[in-house]
């Protein structure tokens, strides 16, 4: 995946443009990790915010769309190209402003740019 890719939904994703994926399960490779609390697309850079609940401290992660190899409207789940490790280790997520900070949003993109390819598992 190249970093230009990594803020859009890919094409064979299943995501509906308008369709809110608020409160959309979150599933890595090998397991749940939240459910979709926001979307947003500052500079072209088009994300989720996932609460992760207890599993991270209640803490939020910042997941690019381009991660998103799934989507399923009719069952409200996101599936997602990296594990749920991948997703602990990224650059950390801890105020709302970070979700419009250019430096950022570049530094988890590179991060998640930089993820061996996985497989994948349907929605």
């Amino acid at each position: 995946m190249t970093i230009d890719r990594i803020w859009s939904f890919a094409p064979e994703s299943g995501h509906v443009e308008g369709e809110d994926l608020t409160g959309f399960t979150v599933a890595a490779t090998d397991g749940t990790i939240g459910h979709v609390d926001r979307e947003a697309a500052p500079h072209g850079m088009r994300h989720l915010v996932v609460d992760t609940g207890v599993w991270v401290f209640g803490r939020s992660v910042l997941v690019p769309a381009g991660v998103v190899t799934g989507v399923d409207g009719q069952a409200r789940k996101i599936t997602l190209a990296c594990s749920r490790g991948d997703a602990k280790a990224a650059p950390r997520f801890q105020t709302d402003s970070e979700t419009r900070d250019r430096e950022y949003l570049t530094a988890v993109g590179d991060y998640y740019d930089r993820l061996p390819p996985r497989a994948t598992t349907s929605v």
